[in-house]
């Protein structure tokens, strides 16, 4: 057993972002359509523990979604290393 197998993190991909009022999302029935900031070829946003770390597209296959990592996104070095 590895010692990261204990280890858990946070990690969220986001396809857009939008701002909508409370009393549009409470009018919202099933099948409603919420508008996104972003158009079908800009690249879904993955995030661990709040912070960016790759960009990527979302692939569906038959019932199954998943994430292609298309650019690590590189910040400052941690650490002073």
């Amino acid at each position: 057993m590895s010692v990261l197998d204990d280890i858990t993190i946070d990690l969220s991909v986001v396809l857009g972002s939008t701002h909508v009022p409370i009393r549009q999302i409470l009018r919202m029935g099933r099948g409603a359509m919420i508008p996104l900031d972003c158009g079908h070829d800009d690249p879904s946003l993955v995030y661990v523990n709040g912070k960016l770390v790759a960009k990527g597209k979302v692939l569906v296959n038959e019932d199954q979604m998943s994430v292609e990592v298309t650019e690590v996104v590189r910040g400052p070095m941690q650490g002073g290393r």
